[in-house]
């Protein structure tokens, strides 16, 4: 599954405001040492445009290697040229590949960090268990920031909310490429597969907080509001109309500016045990 790059840049401004803060100091001690030369690679999954590296190299204790991995060969040049003057960046390499298919084909073996952005809640349980294997083998740290987890609150209240959420959270669990998706039990279910895999998961909120009387929030709002009743009526046809009023209800609010919305998300940081010993041991 691919996204535009328009909805990307759209999104990266309230994804960076979102990020939980003490996962990224938590995850530079680990680098710093488990791989304090700075010569394994940081592996970005589902990359994109490349907004998870340009956010989370800067975050980092020293220059990083990055290899981002998309599907998307158009997303992929964007990616490498938005990202490889990055000051924080060594080498950055992109590699297109099928991660529903080709994901045990990427070099766990020489890398420091596996990370992805919005990621987890569109796989499967089956993937989500190849990878955490994986990650396992390798004894790298993880870390997998805003993994959409169910919550959605809207201010003003409507009284059609709760059934277009509960639609939309259907429709999340429907394939995305990778089989059924594990949408809103994403987080929970990586927290309880790397914890029984003997790593140190810590999992924080970082909750979207968008307001519509800011232009940038309202840019986004308009898309994704829409994107919720189109995912609303495919999972419930029979609310169609229902569903095409509390949209344009929604999108009058997002005009006037009065519309605040909450989106649910989840980041979690997964280390492993040895973290701190497998530099010493190389």
């Amino acid at each position: 599954m691919s996204f535009s790059a328009d909805w990307l840049q759209l999104r990266a401004a309230a994804d960076s405001r979102a990020r939980a803060t003490t996962l990224e100091a938590a995850l530079r001690g680990a680098l710093t040492v488990s791989d304090p030369a700075g010569t394994g690679t940081i592996i970005d999954l589902g990359s994109g445009s490349g907004a998870n590296c340009r956010h989370l190299a800067p975050q980092l204790d020293q220059r990083r290697n990055w290899l981002l991995v998309d599907n998307d060969t158009v997303l992929l040049a964007e990616a490498t040229r938005l990202c490889r003057p990055l000051p924080a960046v060594t080498t950055l390499h992109t590699r297109s590949c099928d991660l529903a298919q080709q994901l045990t084909t990427l070099p766990f073996a020489a890398a420091a960090l596996v990370t992805g952005s919005a990621l987890l809640d569109l796989v499967s349980q089956a993937w989500l268990e190849q990878l955490a294997l994986a990650c396992e083998q390798a004894q790298l740290p993880v870390l997998f920031t805003l993994s959409y987890d169910g919550r959605i609150h809207l201010q003003p209240g409507d009284h059609d909310d709760l059934s277009l959420i509960a639609a939309v959270n259907g429709h999340q669990r429907g394939d995305k490429g990778f089989g059924a998706a594990l949408g809103p039990t994403a987080s929970s279910q990586a927290v309880r597969l790397f914890r029984a895999s003997g790593y140190d998961v810590q999992v924080t909120r970082s909750d979207w907080l968008l307001d519509a009387s800011r232009t940038d929030d309202a840019a986004l709002l308009r898309p994704l509001v829409s994107g919720w009743a189109q995912a609303a009526i495919e999972q419930r046809p029979d609310c169609a109309s229902l569903f095409t009023q509390w949209c344009q209800r929604r999108l009058r609010a997002v005009a006037d500016g009065t519309l605040q919305v909450q989106v649910g998300h989840e980041d979690v940081l997964a280390l492993p045990d040895n973290a701190g010993s497998r530099s010493a041991q190389s």
